[in-house]
């Protein structure tokens, strides 16, 4: 079904629940909380996403979201426990943890659109109009979150 491989469906399903979880959090806390019981579903459901897209990937530029993917998803989980980057930290992990939604929901989008419906994808060139609006509109999204995350942490300190 949609041409997906057994170890594709590992992947998908492995990875879809960061997407809820995500939504959740950005929704409740303005950001994605790593300290949280949702924060830790996030980081698995990303990392199984992350790594198995080694195994599935079928366009080069999927390394390079994956390998960004686990580095910054690893960072932001990280930096909290630094304490030299003090109140920083909190900018970092908003900003790294946020962009990692942001790389979870370009090829989620991307392989939505060249899927479905199975047999007849809404798009079939990289360059459709449709695809390229769709990822300048996560773009736009990101630039809005990320400067709405960063005006919110400073009005609270």
């Amino acid at each position: 079904m949609f041409g997906i491989s057994p170890l594709g469906w590992v992947h998908t399903l492995g990875s879809l629940p960061a997407i809820p979880l995500a939504i959740y959090m950005f929704a409740r806390h303005g950001r994605i909380v790593p300290r949280s019981v949702p924060g830790a579903l996030y980081f698995v459901s990303m990392l199984i996403g992350a790594t198995t897209v080694f195994l599935v990937a079928r366009e080069p530029i999927s390394y390079g979201i994956g390998a960004a993917t686990i580095l910054l998803l690893l960072a932001g989980y990280g930096v909290g426990h630094i304490s030299r980057f003090g109140r920083g930290a909190t900018y970092l992990e908003t900003i790294f943890l946020s962009l990692t939604a942001f790389l979870l929901m370009v090829p989620s989008v991307s392989e939505t659109l060249r899927r479905v419906p199975d047999g007849h994808p809404l798009v079939t060139d990289p360059k459709s109009p449709l695809l390229q609006g769709a990822l300048a509109s996560l773009f736009v999204m990101l630039i809005i979150g990320l400067t709405t995350q960063i005006v919110h942490l400073r009005r609270q300190s």
